[in-house]
């Protein structure tokens, strides 16, 4: 049987697209300017 394409692992995504991923770079800065009240995921 094929696996489907979505196979979730939270440690991956938190490294992708978690907080730490985004403090890297200067999304987080840019979106407190922007007034987000989410700032990542």
């Amino acid at each position: 049987m094929k696996i489907g394409t979505y196979q979730p692992n939270k440690r991956k995504r938190a490294k992708k697209h978690g907080f730490f991923a985004r403090k890297e770079t200067n999304i987080l800065k840019r979106r407190r300017k922007k007034g987000r009240k989410e700032l990542c995921k």
